[in-house]
């Protein structure tokens, strides 16, 4: 890189930390979030090692995107109507990938996960150890502590359990929203094939599976309050049974019975 590259490259990011030499940008899919925005924030930034965040408000009622717009090193996108919890993923890696991150670090605002995870989560894939990391409920038995109900507990176990054998992975669980990925790796994902709605997370996962990537996890403390937020049960089910449908997909689709945009078919 000449001097003057040097220099502009310098300038573009004087207001991030970086972490070696890539481009941490941290993604908030938000709906309704002003209660718990601002704390969310400031533990982000408080990290040290984000350069940008995006925050993308899929058509709030309240004043999320307005208390958005007033954040630093924060840029701000509105759905101009509700889309979806994965309509709303997908803008967020959009807009990432297109400001040039390196390492894409998707925090919930309601602030049920640790921004402090941060830090972790970066460095693993910062470091090329691994592409995609997980901020697990499960390792280290922080769901009960923390106040998962115990029907949500229970699904959690079932659907982990059955998809592990589907998806031949040893995962801890699928279903927490805290995630990290490699931009080699987001480059690589069909994530337009993947619902609007909430199954979106356990879609991506198993595209990443497929793909043969390996999926780390780090245990997480979660909080559960009146603010964070969380599916109804007639939705809940309704995503347990998207879980296992993709799961069966899946299977499907490795042993050749299917054909499927979820799982395009590999290189050799």
């Amino acid at each position: 890189m000449d001097k003057f590259n040097t220099l502009l490259y310098k300038e573009s990011h004087r207001s991030g930390q970086m972490y070696k030499d890539k481009k941490v940008i941290v993604v908030m899919p938000a709906y309704n979030a002003a209660n718990t925005l601002q704390k969310t924030y400031d533990e982000v930034m408080a990290q040290g090692m984000v350069d940008l965040i995006i925050l993308v408000d899929d058509a709030s009622s309240d004043e999320t995107s307005q208390i958005a717009g007033r954040l630093p090193q924060t840029k701000v996108r509105v759905h101009e109507k509700n889309l979806g919890y994965g309509a709303n993923q997908k803008t967020c890696y959009r807009m990432a990938l297109a400001e040039g991150a390196d390492i894409v670090i998707m925090v919930h605002p309601d602030y049920q996960y640790t921004p402090k995870l941060i830090p972790a989560m970066a460095s693993m894939i910062g470091n090329g150890l691994y592409h995609c990391v997980l901020g697990s409920r499960i390792l280290g038995g922080h769901a009960f502590r923390s106040g998962m109900p115990l029907w949500k507990y229970i699904a959690n176990r079932f659907l982990t359990l059955t998809e592990n054998i589907l998806l031949g992975a040893k995962l801890s669980e699928y279903h927490t929203g805290y995630r990290a990925f490699s931009r080699e790796l987001l480059e690589q994902l069909p994530i337009e094939a993947n619902s609007d709605d909430f199954v979106f997370d356990n879609q991506i996962l198993a595209q990443i599976l497929w793909l043969g990537y390996i999926i780390a996890e780090v245990s997480c403390p979660t909080k559960y309050f009146a603010e964070a937020s969380s599916i109804n049960f007639r939705r809940s089910v309704r995503y347990g049974f998207g879980c296992l449908w993709t799961a069966l997909q899946y299977r499907m689709a490795r042993i050749g019975w299917l054909r499927t945009p979820l799982f395009p078919q590999r290189k050799i």
